[in-house]
């Protein structure tokens, strides 16, 4: 796959006029992580726009995607919110090396009444009356990120992380929804509106759900953040060349510029130079 990638343009440019084939496909069958859930719709309209090939998505928490995958799953594309997913699938020969396609951060998202801000996230977290939620870690990367927050926070402040871990509540990404709702808020937004949470770990990239005046997302200080990588494989079909083409040809297009700019708008950076200019 990382000889396909250095040839991004060219699938790119190709695209058009593979269109009337394309129609008569089967549709690409995509497992993507729940924090994608926005973003990918634009791609995979441009993309099916182009080429003519339709594309299913499932979204859900990338660990147990991955754990649906290697119980047979039949899969095409599958992308993470983090690289330990792909690689794993790739080290047990189901899929092309894992690349990195999409970057994110780490935010939390409150309520106004909190009075978080990145000056003072560490003080707020561990102050006894403040309830944190996460996703669920092994089954969500999401989760995954919070605690290994805790563990950055424990080089800033000795005594941090016991305390943190303690607090944390693992609240959602323990289960793949049946469908992506169609109206906000998102699992973790109704948690903190119901108060149920203070304080929720998660990305800073944006399904564009609750609007900004019910919550407020706040940037964590350059000290306490982390690199966040997806990853992306392409699963093997060695039986069906064809559809082996077709999820090679999709995965070049997510790193294409065209797919690439898609991220910006999402909170998403994007990995490829071009995207930016």
């Amino acid at each position: 796959m990382t000889k396909l990638l250095a040839c991004g343009g060219l699938v790119v440019a190709a695209l058009a006029s593979l269109g009337a084939s394309a129609a008569t496909t089967p549709p690409l069958e995509v497992y993507a992580a729940g924090s994608l859930t926005g973003v990918m719709k634009p791609i995979i309209r441009q993309y099916t726009a182009a080429t003519g090939q339709a594309v299913t998505i499932l979204h859900g928490p990338a660990g147990l995607l991955r754990e649906r995958i290697e119980k047979g799953a039949d899969a095409d594309v599958y992308l993470s919110a983090n690289m330990a997913h792909p690689q794993r699938l790739a080290a047990a020969g189901r899929g092309t090396p894992a690349v990195v396609f999409a970057r994110n951060s780490l935010c939390l998202t409150t309520r106004h009444d909190i009075g978080l801000t990145p000056a003072n996230v560490l003080d707020k977290l561990l102050q006894p009356s403040i309830r944190i939620g996460t996703s669920t870690p092994v089954a969500d990367p999401g989760g995954d990120y919070a605690w290994a927050w805790f563990a950055k926070a424990e080089t800033v402040r000795p005594g941090a992380r016991k305390l943190l871990e303690a607090k944390a509540r693992k609240m959602v990404g323990g289960s793949i929804p049946a469908a992506v709702p169609a109206k906000p808020p998102s699992g973790k937004e109704l948690l903190l509106l119901q108060e149920k949470v203070d304080v929720f770990f998660g990305y800073c990239s944006s399904r564009g759900t609750v609007p900004d005046s019910e919550l407020v997302v706040v940037k964590l200080p350059a000290e306490l953040q982390l690199p966040i990588d997806y990853g992306m494989t392409v699963l093997f079909h060695s039986a069906d060349p064809a559809r082996q083409a077709r999820a090679d040809r999709f995965a070049l297009y997510l790193m294409s510029p065209a797919a690439q700019r898609e991220l910006v708008p999402f909170g998403f950076k994007p990995v490829t130079e071009t995207a930016t200019h």
